[in-house]
């Protein structure tokens, strides 16, 4: 079926008209995300791209999970476009968790809640840090490290430089496991110990080290078993 042009549509039918008029609530998520595309490519209105891209990434949540360069490789999309959704879903989060709506990470239930959603649709190992303020309030979350299916190094200077570098002042650090299976290894258990003492030595608290697959998590910290 040919595509209709997003110009061609009736004035009060087009999405941005309709976020004007109305509210960006009474626009779906393929609208909104039109908004942002502004303009399709051939044969392809900026909705049709947009449907597709939330089909293609499974909704909302998996296209905010989606890398940058992932985006790009679209046809139609390109660097400035896979740039602007990106930004676009980082400014939302950074609204989220401003100072005075932000969540406290005081346990590693807490960090789970935060981190779940960012790793949905991971096909491979992301390693996350989350900065806090001294009342372990969320201040930024960081993607620090990516890695192969079930293999990323956890990059210890490049976390605390993080948590430094967004004055933090606690935090944890967050990893998948692709595999299914949320059962710390014997090196995640390693990085954890040193991330405590390195983390003493500059003055930073470390709360948590949690390792998501799917659903399911486990703290990499002493004495914490998997989830059920």
């Amino acid at each position: 079926m040919m595509s209709v042009s997003i110009a061609k549509l009736p004035f009060g039918q087009r999405p941005r008209e309709r976020l004007l008029t109305l509210g960006p609530h009474a626009l779906s998520d393929s609208e909104l995300l039109a908004v942002l595309l502004r303009q399709g490519r051939r044969g392809e209105s900026a909705l049709d791209m947009a449907a597709e891209l939330l089909a293609e990434h499974g909704g909302i949540a998996g296209l905010a999970a989606a890398r940058p360069e992932e985006l790009s490789r679209r046809a139609g999309i390109g660097v400035a476009k896979a740039a602007a959704i990106i930004a676009a879903f980082h400014l939302g989060t950074r609204a989220r968790d401003s100072p005075d709506t932000a969540p406290r990470l005081d346990g590693a239930a807490d960090v789970v809640r935060v981190a779940l959603p960012l790793f949905t649709g991971a096909r491979v190992e992301r390693l996350l840090v989350l900065v806090c303020d001294a009342q372990n309030r969320l201040r930024h979350k960081v993607f620090v490290a990516e890695g192969a299916i079930d293999q990323v190094a956890v990059p210890v200077r490049e976390i605390l430089n993080t948590v430094l570098r967004h004055d933090g002042r606690s935090f944890a650090v967050v990893h998948n496991h692709p595999s299914g299976d949320p059962a710390p290894s014997f090196d995640d258990r390693r990085a954890t110990t040193l991330l405590v003492e390195s983390a003493r030595t500059v003055g930073l608290r470390f709360l948590d080290h949690v390792v998501i697959a799917g659903a399911r998590w486990a703290s990499a910290a002493p004495l914490n078993r998997p989830s059920e």
